[in-house]
């Protein structure tokens, strides 16, 4: 759960459906320092999510409106009321597993987050990552950053620009992408650290077990 509860040991960003990795991170830890005053930055977990489907690999992206200063600390990034991309996501989410074999079973869990409209980025994520934690079982205390982080000061071990769609997990020693079942392995190859939804429709309550086999120490 999001709690007052200060986990100074790992400082991760915001992410929208973050991918294993993160997951891993907050099981490793117990928990974490999330960043909300950091600048907000385009093409980074923060609004994305990468998921399967049977063309390959998909960006999901939450379409924000940013305000008029130069920078944006991410507790004030607001999403776009503009368009249907919930509806979108959703479809596209339904395109990509609704043949795994726990979709059924979880889809009632996050279809509210493309009906409801949420006005700020960083509560979208919070509850969803509230959701993903609950449905996996994942009993983790998150808090959040008062002021920019110092991780050095902290003695925290810092995620916070690690854990991006650009850059490759390998340099994370002490996460190993473990195999899992996907519905289109054998179209097109495992794909590994997509977002924890992949995880979660194609794994359901295993999913735990290939988050801790992924703890490298």
């Amino acid at each position: 759960m999001i709690s007052s509860f200060m986990n100074d040991k790992l400082l991760l960003s915001s992410a929208y459906l973050a991918p294993v990795q993160y997951y891993v991170k907050l099981m490793q830890y117990g928990g974490a320092l999330v960043e909300q005053h950091d600048h907000y930055m385009k093409q980074t977990y923060r609004n994305r999510c990468v998921i399967a489907t049977q063309a390959g690999v998909q960006a999901l992206t939450v379409p924000v409106e940013l305000s008029d200063k130069p920078k944006t600390d991410m507790r004030d990034v607001r999403i776009s009321a503009h368009g249907a991309w919930q509806h979108l996501h959703w479809q596209s989410l339904v395109s990509a597993y609704e043949n795994s074999p726990f979709f059924e079973y979880y889809a009632d869990d996050f279809r509210p987050f493309y009906e409801r409209r949420f006005e700020f980025l960083i509560d979208f994520n919070d509850r969803l990552c509230e959701t993903v934690c609950d449905l996996l079982g994942l009993e983790v205390s998150i808090s959040h950053t008062t002021e920019y982080a110092d991780a050095s000061q902290l003695g925290a071990d810092d995620f916070r620009d690690a854990i991006h769609p650009k850059r490759s997990y390998d340099s994370d020693t002490s996460f190993v992408a473990q195999p899992y079942y996907q519905v289109f392995a054998a179209r097109n190859g495992f794909r590994p650290n997509l977002s924890i939804v992949d995880l979660l429709f194609n794994e359901g309550p295993a999913a735990l077990i290939v988050l801790k086999k992924s703890i490298q120490l």
